[in-house]
């Protein structure tokens, strides 16, 4: 867990970076393994969701169509090779019902 921000501005001479004095609270956006693994996972990352203009706006109006998000919309075409329709109602209300469990 990381402390709150102080109220006070920091000194002149204050970059403003996490604090040094106490290392087992801070705890950087890639955890405590070490760095490569996060870049190494957002590059996939990004590989994976990025796709061609027409694909990507054509996936956008698929997901808002059966009401999930661009995001929930690819990773099930990426894990299960399925391009969900209003037909697949259950899978898509499973799909909705992790969200709110995630969020």
């Amino acid at each position: 867990m990381t402390k709150p921000l102080p109220s006070a501005p920091a000194p002149h001479n204050h970059n403003g970076g996490p604090p040094l004095d106490d290392p087992d609270e801070y705890v950087p956006p890639w955890g405590r393994n070490g760095i490569g693994r996060y870049f190494e996972w957002a590059a996939a990352k990004k590989r994976a969701f990025d796709a061609p203009m027409d694909i990507a706006k054509l996936r956008a109006r698929r997901a808002a169509m059966i009401g999930l998000t661009y995001e929930e919309y690819t990773l099930e075409i990426l894990e299960r090779g399925r391009y969900l329709n209003a037909g697949d109602s259950q899978r898509i209300a499973e799909i909705i019902a992790r969200r709110a469990v995630r969020y």
